[in-house]
């Protein structure tokens, strides 16, 4: 396990999992300068990490993250918000850029900044008793313009950012926050049992797939099946096909 100050990292290089946990949990895993830094690190150490094949963030405590440590931010100048905002962008940025597939595991209510780690992951699960709220306009500043409204479409982004309102996780699965929602004393055994599902994939195929599905999406149709095909190309040239399609035989006759 490697430990920073507020994120731990767990490797199972068995089961080519890791697990990212916010651990700041006496400050509601808050975002601060300090947990940017961390979260960010432990996103470079697996990034080329040939053993991890999936990543998952998840929280200790009962709040996923309730968003900038306002607290911090009494003492900052205009430039060190600048600063510390920029910090920000970038861990969101190394999330969405991860070449393996991540997903994010809610537990409890994601506010502003814990909005956007859980929208900059591939996908998000949670419990029950997970929710969202955006409530970066209503106090006097700008958030999740981007992410939020390619999800869930621009007129309910706006109305969810001009409000504030709680979205609690069963509206949050219909309008596309999260995939899933189980009961919070099943979300472990489920988020765990779908990591090994995903880690025990072909993994340059899942990161070719997710990869070109990423960048497809600007793209153009006609750019996007290109994308495709060359991604083809690429697995048949590294022998990830065939290997796959022989793994496949196998499990289909065993069943």
């Amino acid at each position: 396990m490697n430990t920073y100050s507020t994120v731990r990292l767990n490797i199972d290089r068995e089961q080519h999992i890791a697990e990212l946990v916010l651990d700041r949990p006496e400050a509601r895993n808050a975002l601060n300068s300090a947990l940017c830094r961390d979260l960010h690190r432990a996103l470079l150490t697996i990034r080329d990490n040939p053993a991890v094949h999936v990543a998952v963030i998840r929280a200790e405590g009962p709040v996923f993250c309730a968003g900038a440590d306002l607290k911090e931010r009494e003492g900052m100048d205009d430039d060190q918000i600048r600063a510390r905002r920029l910090r920000a962008f970038a861990l969101y940025a190394a999330i969405e850029d991860l070449p393996i597939p991540i997903f994010a595991v809610l537990d409890g209510a994601a506010i502003g900044s814990g909005c956007e780690i859980a929208s900059a992951c591939d996908f998000a699960i949670a419990s029950d008793r997970a929710s969202f709220r955006y409530p970066e306009a209503r106090w006097g500043t700008v958030g999740a313009t981007q992410r939020l409204p390619r999800i869930v479409g621009r007129r309910l982004a706006k109305e969810l950012m001009f409000t504030g309102r709680v979205v609690d996780a069963h509206e949050a699965q219909r309008i596309g926050l999260l995939n899933r929602v189980v009961a919070s004393g099943e979300l472990r055994e489920f988020s765990d049992r779908l990591a090994q599902e995903i880690a025990a994939g072909p993994p340059h195929a899942m990161r070719s797939a997710k990869h070109t599905l990423d960048h497809g999406l600007d793209d153009s149709r006609h750019g996007a099946l290109a994308r495709e095909i060359l991604a083809i190309e690429e697995n048949l040239n590294a022998g990830v096909w065939k290997a796959a399609m022989t793994t496949f035989k196998k499990d289909t006759a065993s069943e």
